[in-house]
């Protein structure tokens, strides 16, 4: 099917889409690609296969396909797969055709977004997966690779996961060096209350102490940071669904499922946006 340039994406997502596709091909391209202007004639165009080189969860389609609008807008795109459909190594993502200067130019910047939002789709479904059956949801995190974190947690959600916060400026989280300033949790649930009324409010607990402050202070969601199993689970009987649960700190895919099995509701996992590794995708040009 004919894609959609940023089609599916929130409108704030399809924004940042816009201003990291301009500085990505300010960057690239830059006063022009000197090699393609100088070799192929004005008037040339290609037929172009965007290949996956690796099995992986796709992400990213209609990013890149707005990265080849910007630098040649004749440019048609057909999407062979879905967004967040799993396919196997050899399997054609999307066709394009257009002008070859263009097309060129654009290559790069798109397969680079489009290796990068995958990878993190591939990466976030890997911990969905092992979470299946346990009813607990995995939340991505704020570690994400600076003016990338909109499509990264795009990618996230592709991936299956939920998101957390996008950014200070859209949740009440409290922890330790907040705390430390205001000498306990119940003063900073507090204060917090007073400036934020209509927000809910999260605090992170290190240890079961806390986590009994935190209940007494009737925060919406605690934050279990770092537990040891056992402690997790005496967290959560001591909360006994008070509050919403929150399990960070350290969880891979081996331990993932044992922390879900502690009861928690929600398992935020940092390296599905901080280390995701790119997949591997190519592009193979016919001349038309």
């Amino acid at each position: 099917m004919l894609l959609e340039p940023l089609s599916g994406l929130l409108s704030a997502e399809a924004a940042a889409a816009r201003q990291i596709i301009a500085v990505a091909l300010a960057e690239d391209v830059g006063t022009g690609d000197v090699t393609s202007q100088a070799v192929i004639p004005v008037g040339i165009y290609f037929r172009g296969s965007i290949v996956a080189r690796h099995d992986m969860v796709v992400a990213g389609l209609p990013i890149a396909a707005k990265v080849f609008q910007i630098v040649a807008p004749e440019t048609t795109f057909t999407a062979r797969v879905s967004e967040g459909q799993r396919i196997v190594a050899g399997t054609i993502l999307a066709e394009i055709n257009g002008p070859a200067q263009g097309l060129l130019a654009a290559e790069r910047t798109a397969l680079n977004l489009l290796q990068n939002l995958s990878g993190v789709a591939t990466e976030t479904r890997a911990y969905v997966e092992r979470l299946a059956g346990t009813g607990v949801t995995l939340l991505d995190t704020r570690k994400t690779i600076p003016g990338l974190r909109r499509l990264a947690k795009y990618a996230t959600r592709v991936g299956g996961a939920c998101n957390h916060r996008f950014g200070l400026y859209d949740g009440v989280l409290i922890k330790d060096n907040h705390i430390a300033v205001c000498g306990s949790i119940q003063r900073a649930v507090q204060s917090a209350r007073e400036y934020k009324k209509e927000k809910q409010i999260e605090v992170e607990c290190d240890s079961i102490e806390q986590v009994r402050e935190a209940v007494e202070s009737e925060v919406d969601i605690i934050l279990l940071d770092n537990m040891p199993l056992e402690t997790l689970r005496l967290a959560v009987d001591l909360i006994a669904g008070r509050a919403k649960t929150e399990a960070s700190g350290s969880v891979t895919l081996d331990s993932i499922r044992a922390i879900a099995a502690t009861g928690v509701d929600y398992i935020s996992v940092g390296r599905i946006t901080h280390s995701a590794p790119a997949v591997d995708i190519g592009l193979d040009w016919h001349a038309v």
